[in-house]
C-alpha cells in the first residue's frame, strides 16, 4: 500500500511515526493528514537509505536542492558532493535534473549516498534516451517505470500543460520557460496531439501505486518574469492541476502541486490562496517566487524574500535558486548559499506560523549572545563554518587578535558593547536586590 492507502486503513506507518517525532505532532495528526491528501510523504519502497520527512502547509516549511548535470557539464561524482553540501547546509529534499551523460548512473549513485527524499523530471531522461522528438507514451512509460522500479520518491510530471493552452504561453513576453513545459509544447505542436502525461495518466497512477512514489505534479507554465505573472495560461494550467489532484487521491497516490515562478511580491498571497482552493489543499511547492528580474547573481536571495512571503501564506516546500540562476550550472558553493537562504527563509516562516519548537534555536543563540559564549553561538548558527570565519576574520584585522573570548567583538569594542553594557546594569540591579 502507499502511505496514503495505509492512513486510510488507519494504519500509522514507521514513516508516520518517523514524522510526527521530527514534527513534535501526534502520529495521528500526521496520519490524518496523509490519508487526507494534505501532507505527503515521499517514501519509495526501494529507497532504502530514505529517513522520511513529511510536506504540508501545517508542518515546518521543507525546502529543496536541485542538483544534476547538464550537457555540457559536471559528473556522477561532482553531483554527489553537491547532494552532500544541499544536505549538510539544511536541504530536506534533493532533485537530480541531470540532462546529459549516464543520467541512471548518476541518479543511482545518488540514491545510493542519499538519506533525504530524491526527486526526478522524467522528461529530461526520456529525452535523453529516446530525442525530444520521440518523447510519446511509451517511452515516458519505460523511464517512470525504470525510475519508480530504481526509487526515486517523487517525480515532477508536467500533466497539466495541454496542447490548448500553448497559445496562451505563447502571447507572453518569455513564453514558456520550463523546460519539461518547452519539450511537451513543441512535442504537441509538432504532432498536433494532447500531451503524453494527460493521455497516459491513469498508467502512471497505477506505477506510482505500485512502488509509492509521489508526484509533483509541475508547473510547465510557470511565470519566466514578472510580466507573465498571475496570467491566463499560469491559471489555465492550475486548473487542470485540481482535476489530477483529484485523480491522484482517487487513486491513492500522494500529490503535490509545483507552483511559480516569477512574481511581484504582492501577488504571492493571491497564488497561494488560489492554489489552495483549486487543488483542494494538496501540498504547494514553489520556485522561489522570484520577486524581482533583474538581479542575476543575486537570484537566491530575491528568491528567498519571495519564498518567505510564500511559506507564510501556505506553500509547503521551497524550491531553493542558486546565485547561479539565469546564468549557469550551480557549482557546490552555489549550493551552499542557495541552500543556506532558503532555509533561513523557511526558518522565518516557520516562527512567524509559531511552528512547535522553531523559535528554540533562536532563543538558545540569544541566551549564548548575552554571555558571549562565542561556541555556542557557532554551534547554534544556520551555517557555524561561515560564522567562525567571519568571526575570525574580525580578529585577525583586530588591533588585539587574541581577544575570541572577549565580552565584545571588533565593530563596538570595550567601550561601545550594548550587550556588555547591559550585562553590568543587569549585575548591578541584581547586587541592589532589584527584580
Amino acid at each position: 500500500m502507499t502511505q496514503m492507502e495505509a492512513a486510510r486503513g488507519g494504519q500509522v506507518t514507521p514513516q508516520i511515526t518517523a514524522v510526527a517525532a521530527k514534527e513534535r505532532r501526534d502520529a495521528e495528526f500526521i496520519r490524518q493528514l496523509v490519508a487526507e491528501g494534505t501532507a505527503v510523504i515521499p517514501a519509495n519502497k526501494n529507497h532504502t537509505a530514505l529517513e522520511p520527512i513529511g510536506i504540508a502547509r501545517v508542518l515546518s516549511t521543507k525546502i529543496n536542492a536541485n542538483i544534476g548535470n547538464s550537457e555540457l557539464s559536471s559528473c556522477a561524482g561532482t553531483e554527489i558532493r553537491k547532494m552532500r553540501a544541499a544536505l549538510k547546509y539544511g536541504a530536506d529534499t534533493v532533485m537530480d535534473l541531470s540532462t546529459g551523460g549516464d543520467i541512471e548512473i548518476i541518479r543511482r549513485s545518488i540514491l545510493a549516498a542519499c538519506p533525504a527524499p530524491l526527486g526526478t523530471v522524467p522528461v529530461y531522461e526520456a529525452v535523453a534516451r529516446y530525442g525530444g522528438r520521440n518523447i510519446g507514451g511509451d517511452n515516458i512509460m519505460n523511464v517512470i517505470r525504470d525510475q519508480a522500479e530504481q526509487g526515486v520518491d517523487y517525480m515532477t510530471i508536467h500533466a497539466g500543460l495541454l496542447r490548448s493552452h500553448v497559445p496562451l504561453a505563447l502571447r507572453r513576453k518569455l513564453g514558456i520557460v520550463s523546460r519539461g513545459g518547452a519539450l511537451l509544447a513543441a512535442w504537441m505542436t509538432e504532432n498536433q496531439r494532447e500531451n503524453p502525461f494527460y493521455e497516459r495518466f491513469d498508467e502512471i497512477l497505477e506505477t506510482c501505486r505500485e512502488y509509492d512514489v509521489t508526484l509533483s505534479l509541475g508547473d510547465g507554465l510557470r511565470p519566466g518574469c514578472l510580466a507573465d505573472a498571475s496570467d491566463a495560461a499560469q491559471f489555465a494550467e492550475l486548473d487542470t492541476l485540481g482535476e489530477l489532484v483529484r485523480r491522484c487521491r482517487a487513486a491513492g497516490v500522494q500529490a503535490m502541486v509545483e507552483g511559480p515562478g516569477h512574481v511581484p511580491f504582492d501577488e504571492i498571497e493571491m497564488n497561494m490562496r488560489r492554489e489552495r482552493e483549486v487543488c483542494f489543499d494538496a501540498p504547494f511547492y514553489i520556485l522561489g517566487p522570484v520577486v524581482t528580474d533583474c538581479a542575476p547573481g543575486y537570484d537566491h536571495l530575491v528568491a528567498a524574500m519571495g519564498g518567505l512571503m510564500g511559506a507564510y501564506h501556505g506553500a509547503a516546500m521551497l524550491c531553493y535558486v542558486t546565485p547561479m540562476e539565469h546564468l549557469g550550472l550551480p557549482e557546490e558553493e552555489d549550493v551552499r548559499r542557495g541552500v543556506l537562504a532558503f532555509k533561513i527563509a523557511a526558518h522565518a516562516s516557520d516562527i512567524a506560523r509559531k511552528i512547535p519548537g522553531a523559535r528554540e534555536r533562536d532563543d538558545a543563540i540569544s541566551d549564548a549572545r548575552a554571555k558571549f559564549d562565542w561556541e555556542k553561538q557557532f554551534d547554534l548558527a544556520l551555517d557555524p563554518e561561515r560564522a567562525r570565519e567571519y568571526r575570525e576574520r574580525a580578529l585577525a584585522k583586530s588591533s588585539q587578535p587574541s581577544l575570541h573570548g572577549t565580552e565584545y567583538c571588533t565593530m563596538c569594542g570595550p567601550d561601545f558593547c550594548s550587550v556588555r553594557l547591559s550585562a553590568r546594569l543587569k549585575r548591578e540591579a541584581a547586587e541592589r536586590g532589584e527584580k
